[in-house]
């Protein structure tokens, strides 16, 4: 049976049966490389493609009015990236590479026959759009009402707890691979503001980086700081449809 990076990751959600993971596993036949920085699908763009991500990181992002850009998601290895492009013709976010990457473009029209002959992958599918839009209005809340330090904080929990979904080896630590004008756009700040804040994070013993690693020394204390609440968690699957 074929892998599916995809699979990989729903499956440490939900028990996927084996034609549920061929049904994924098609989705990522061809895959591509791509290089750092090169877009991988532009605003405005009519879509035909969408993608799952299989190695590296990738974002979403907009340019605002004034030239500014705005990063809405950073994508990691099992990722279904443009799914925000599902309703929409022409693409509503540009998608560009953080890392070289390798992606698995797929027919945007393949997803019907997905649906309708696996309706539990269609059901997995609203759970993870529902779960990235409740990170996303955490962020949005964040954005609005809370300090520098704590919008420094959230962020890199969230990427922490996000990593761990995939990599069970992630015990305190990762490779942030993010420039801190990239976190800047993310939670709009500055990229001297996020030094600041991430050298007094340091000197607090809240974190320490070593070569790119980021390490978390204090959790609790970071939860705190950044109103924290761990989303890729304690998802109530009660309800979801029990396999063929």
């Amino acid at each position: 049976m074929a892998t599916s990076c995809f699979a990989e990751r729903v499956g440490k959600h939900v028990s996927l049966s084996d034609a549920e993971k061929n049904a994924l596993s098609r989705l990522e036949e061809n895959p591509r490389k791509v290089k750092r920085g090169a877009m991988i699908q532009r605003i405005n763009e009519t879509i035909t493609e969408l993608f799952v991500l299989r190695e590296g990181r990738a974002m979403s992002y907009v340019l605002l009015p004034d030239g500014s850009r705005q990063i809405l998601r950073v994508y990691f290895p099992g990722d279904f990236i443009g799914s925000a492009s599902t309703i929409y013709s022409k693409a509503p976010e540009s998608l560009v590479a953080l890392t070289d990457v390798v992606i698995c473009p797929f027919d945007k029209h393949a997803l019907r026959r997905l649906l309708e002959e696996h309706p539990r992958v269609a059901a997995l599918l609203f759970l993870l759009s529902n779960a990235e839009r409740v990170a996303l209005t955490d962020r949005l809340a964040s954005l609005g009402r809370t300090s520098a330090k704590a919008r420094v904080a959230s962020f890199l929990l969230d990427i922490f707890d996000r990593l761990r979904v995939t990599d069970d080896g992630i015990i305190d630590s990762f490779d942030l691979k993010l420039t801190q004008e990239e976190i800047g756009d993310a939670i709009g700040l500055t990229s001297v503001h996020v030094n600041r804040m991430v050298r007094q994070m340091e000197q607090e013993r809240l974190i320490s980086r070593t070569n790119g690693r980021i390490t978390l020394l204090d959790m609790e204390r970071l939860e705190e700081i950044g109103h924290y609440t761990n989303r890729h968690k304690d998802m109530d699957f009660d309800w979801f449809p029990n396999q063929p």
